[in-house]
């Protein structure tokens, strides 16, 4: 450890100490300020005998002349055990719940490295969220990163209460845990997840990182790898399934800029640093599954697309590097269908390797790619109907119309309190086709038509 009191220069968050040496990129730091203020920072960046420290807190009262900097030769870290399950943390990794501390830990960098592509094993394992419009038609599996996609305003935390406390992997008798990492939220919206996992229960299985908006934006660089470094440890050391949910990343990816801008980098894309692709996929390629190791880390980051555009940098590169997206609608949400999951432009690529006999249902396939075509068949004919009006439609097309009404109100929508396992979702969905004659089902073999449909008699009044 080598102390210096040889700052030049405080500009906003960042310090530059000169005469400094042997000090590496990423290293931890502490500034003494007085005897009872010490902060801590990070190594940013080192050019020659000068280093460029940014700071986790506010850097009011520092003075160079008098202020003190430690490097501490190591990486910033976390404390890991089984006993971190049902506990808060900050954003730095400090327990902020107000229990005691953790008795026995090991040490881990939280600057862990992607996953090595020759030790992936494939995901194949079905996990249930409780969400019909999720895992019927775009189904997580197993170690999939699969983002979603909301907007200012839309309930996405609200989504992501409801996974935290209902998801879970079938047929599988490994431990289940959650780790939930927030960035950027306000104070109102921390009490909502705290008073959510404690009112139901779901905090008995869940790590919490809280990083608030006024929390310094180099601690919203910092949280999502401590939750990546605990959901690690709990799936690869611990042998249990987790799902890592972290919302929202467009606040980790607003304090990149926010960084890239203090270091006077060239801007790339509406100001973002042409890092950021890079940056985002040494968080998203931490998850999966190992050759050899029972546990799995299943990620689904949550984003605010700005202005409901699926076309800015951050869900953009998001999509290049994930393995689809969930989208939320705001007309889905204004007409109160919640969850307000747009089923026809959200994608689950690995959904077709967690589903069928022995992991949901052997129908499940050909029941969801009814669906899909169904309802943009019904979806499609009700902007024709709008147009032409509805004397223009035959009666099949009205059937398509209700149809697609029918499956908003009664199968996407069923709030964030209702649970449904995958066989009542399953059967919700031959119900509803069951308004359409038989020979429109032409994407499910006659197996399962024989077997599930029930065709409505008001087909030959």
């Amino acid at each position: 450890m080598r102390s210096y009191k040889s700052i030049k220069e405080v500009v906003g968050p960042l310090l530059v100490v000169e005469n400094v040496e042997n000090v590496a990129f990423d290293e931890l730091v502490e500034i003494y300020i007085e005897n009872d203020d010490r902060r801590i920072g990070r190594v940013l960046e080192v050019d020659g005998t000068s280093a460029i420290i940014q700071l986790f807190e506010s850097s009011m009262g520092i003075r160079p002349d008098e202020t003190r900097v430690r490097f501490m030769g190591k990486p910033m870290s976390l404390q890991v055990s089984e006993g971190m399950i049902g506990r808060v943390f900050d954003g730095k990794g400090q327990l902020i719940d107000g229990g005691s501390t953790l008795i026995s830990f090991e040490e881990r960098d939280i600057n862990g490295a992607v996953m090595n592509p020759m030790l992936r094993n494939y995901p194949d394992q079905f996990i249930q969220t409780g969400i019909s419009s999720i895992d019927v038609l775009n189904t997580l599996v197993v170690g999939q990163k699969l983002p979603i996609f909301s907007g200012s305003g839309l309930p996405h935390n609200e989504l992501a209460a409801q996974i935290a406390r209902q998801a879970k992997v079938l047929n599988d008798d490994i431990e289940f845990a959650v780790v939930f990492c927030a960035m950027g939220i306000s104070f109102e919206e921390a009490r909502f997840f705290e008073d959510e996992f404690n009112r139901t229960g779901a905090i008995d299985r869940t790590v919490m990182f809280m990083n608030l908006a006024n929390d310094p934006a180099i601690e919203r660089i910092i949280a999502p790898r401590m939750a990546i470094t605990a959901a690690e440890y709990l799936a690869f050391e611990k042998d249990m399934h987790v799902i890592l949910i972290m919302s929202d990343m467009s606040y980790y990816a607003e304090s990149l800029r926010e960084i890239s801008a203090s270091r006077k980098e060239i801007p790339g894309r509406r100001g973002y640093p042409g890092y950021m692709y890079t940056d985002l996929a040494t968080l998203y390629e931490r998850a999966g599954r190992l050759k050899g190791k029972p546990g799995s880390l299943t990620m689904l980051p949550i984003l605010s697309m700005p202005e409901d555009d699926k076309t800015h940098p951050i869900p953009d590169l998001t999509g290049y590097i994930t393995e689809g997206q969930i989208i939320l609608d705001r007309d889905l949400n204004r007409s109160e269908i919640v969850p307000p999951v747009d089923v026809l432009p959200s994608l689950s690529r690995l959904k077709d390797k967690g589903i069928g006999e022995g992991k949901t249902r052997e129908d499940h396939a050909d029941l969801m790619n009814q669906l899909f075509a169904s309802y943009a068949h019904g979806k499609k004919t009700t902007e024709m109907a709008s147009i032409l009006g509805e004397s223009s439609l035959s009666k099949l097309d009205r059937q398509y119309v209700k149809f697609s009404e029918a499956f908003e109100q009664e199968f996407i929508r069923q709030g964030f309190y209702t649970n449904r396992d995958i066989e009542t979702s399953l059967d919700l969905g031959w119900k509803l086709l069951s308004m359409l004659p038989k020979t429109e089902l032409k994407r499910v073999r006659d197996v399962y038509i024989d077997k599930y449909y029930q065709e409505d008699p008001s087909w030959h009044a």
